[in-house]
């Protein structure tokens, strides 16, 4: 029973099944045939979706979520369901304690993780996908639909190296790196890319957490990571293939890319970052029944050039894909041609002609053409000018209005509208910058500054290391300091970060202290909390 001062909602269907089985139970009794029914203590292994399950401190389902840190327990239970106050009190749900109280305290339809204002506050935990061990596990840790890279908490995570499409090798390996929906040159974060057009990005894919050493074993043959340095990695090293450890060669010899069923099932079996027959190992292949699958695979008729699928599995599909747009056969490049988001018609018909997912000038085919015509269409299309920077529309129409328009935040038209401060700033550029939620009191004054959904702590902006505040040399006295993170100093080096965490204070002033505040829990340089405590979200 619940108290009289509340009720708790559940998921309507549940009741009518709870009532279909009552009506069962009641008409047969507990006791049917040769077979005396007993109550079980706990509940069994396999769901997790009861009042009694989610009740018992027990992962039953084996997801690795417990009670009522499990989607099935809030879903499909009373126990951990919305609590409704028989006398509503409204309250802004942003603390700890109101984002736990399975309470929706001010009443916007969400409650405790399914309010974005929790969501910002990591000792919540709502999310469990924030490290790189957790975003390249391929296992969904928080149950919310999105696996590593996919997830927010992977692809905004403070902590996360593993998640990001920024070099010109990651740039051009067929992969979409970051797990945000677009994959090498079609990802804005590639621009500058050399493979992309642009005048390099440089650097190499950065490295992933591994163990520096031999690359012989099992273990360092199959963590992704080039343990030996040589630049060649697991089973694309002979370290690999040729290792004196049995489990080694015999792992390579199960993850080559050699036959006709592994040359068409979708998977990069050896990990080379090449799929089927978009891998050498495959379409130049010694096996007359692979080189017929790849063949059979290719994608050079005009139906394959036109079916919205990547039928060789390298990346591109139809004419984004050079083996269409660029085929010998006339029907087929004509074809390509004819769809082509290259004239001033279609680079203002608000179609996506090429099917490449980007419409008009938000695609670089018109936005960066060799038409003079269409480039300039495009220019006067974006919002650049101090009245398109400020008055809340999307005046370009790529998703961004005003300062969140990059058109915007890189303008160098001048500004000349009144600012009630006797127009302090010289261009657009200058006037968005100064909306930048990145300094201490802009991260703690509620307020979204930048006009980008986000305020605070919820914001990127503010989050990262350039959000922090100077040391004061006036009272209050403090030391540089960051509105959202515990472990911050500048220099980023280990043993201050250890003496941040250590030294009593609650320095980002978010009711949290040292290594009860997530960031020193989970910060990887800060070693003062390993063993003292349990860290928060484990």
């Amino acid at each position: 029973m619940f108290p009289k001062s509340s009720q708790r909602r559940r998921a309507p269907w549940l009741w009518l099944l709870l009532a279909a089985v009552s009506t069962v139970v009641g008409a047969w009794g507990c006791n049917v045939g040769p077979f005396e029914f007993t109550r079980p203590t706990s509940a069994p292994y396999g769901y997790e979706t009861s009042d009694q399950s989610c009740n018992d401190g027990l992962d039953n389902d084996q997801d690795g979520l417990t009670d009522c840190d499990d989607p099935d327990c809030i879903y499909e239970t009373g126990h951990c369901g919305e609590i409704i106050p028989a006398i509503p009190y409204w309250q802004p749900e942003n603390s700890y304690n109101l984002c736990i109280d399975q309470v929706d305290n001010d009443d916007d339809g969400q409650f405790d993780c399914g309010d974005r204002k929790c969501q910002s506050i990591p000792e919540v935990c709502c999310s469990r996908e924030f490290t790189n061990e957790q975003c390249k596990d391929g296992v969904d840790n928080d149950a919310n639909g999105y696996t590593d890279c996919e997830d927010f908490g992977c692809r905004n995570g403070i902590f996360v190296t593993v998640c990001v499409e920024n070099t010109d090798v990651l740039c051009d390996n067929k992969k979409d790196d970051d797990g945000d929906g677009y994959t090498d040159c079609l990802d804005a974060n590639c621009a500058k890319a050399t493979a992309c057009g642009g005048s390099g990005l440089g650097g190499a894919a950065p490295p992933q957490k591994g163990v520096d050493g031999p690359e012989t074993s099992l273990e360092a043959c199959s963590d992704g990571y080039d343990n030996d340095g040589n630049t060649y990695v697991d089973c694309a090293d002979f370290s690999c293939t040729k290792s004196a450890d049995p489990a080694a060669v015999a792992y390579c010899a199960d993850s080559k890319e050699d036959t006709a069923a592994k040359c068409t099932d979708g998977k990069d079996n050896d990990g080379n970052g090449f799929t089927d027959c978009g891998d050498f190992s495959c379409s130049k292949s010694s096996d007359a029944e692979v080189l017929k699958a790849c063949a059979d695979a290719a994608e050079d008729t005009l139906e394959k050039c036109k079916d919205g699928k990547d039928n060789d599995s390298n990346g591109y599909t139809d004419c984004n894909d050079n083996v269409c747009s660029q085929s010998e056969n006339v029907v087929i490049r004509n074809y390509c041609e004819s769809i082509g988001e290259n004239t001033l018609d279609k680079c203002k018909d608000g179609i996506d002609n090429d099917h490449n997912g980007y419409t008009d000038c938000n695609d670089n085919a018109c936005a960066k053409s060799a038409n003079f015509i269409i480039v300039s269409h495009c220019a006067s299309l974006q919002e650049s000018s101090d009245v398109e920077c400020t008055d809340g529309k999307d005046g370009d129409g790529d998703g961004f209005a005003d300062c969140a328009d990059f058109s915007c935040q890189g303008s160098l038209e001048p500004y000349t509208k009144d600012d009630k401060t006797g127009d302090a700033f010289k261009t657009v550029a200058e006037y968005c910058k100064s909306l930048a939620e990145d300094t201490w009191v802009k991260c703690k004054d509620g307020k979204d500054n930048d006009g980008n959904g986000y305020e605070d702590c919820s914001d990127r902006s503010c989050r990262g290391a350039d959000a922090w505040d100077p040391a004061s040399t006036v009272p209050p006295i403090h030391l540089d300091r960051h509105p959202c993170q515990e472990s911050f100093r500048p220099g980023d080096d280990p043993k201050e970060l250890n003496a941040v965490c250590s030294d009593g204070v609650d320095n980002d002033e978010d009711g949290f202290t040292d290594c009860d505040d997530w960031d020193c829990a989970w910060n990887p340089k800060v070693t003062v909390c390993d063993g003292k405590k349990l860290k928060v979200c484990q």
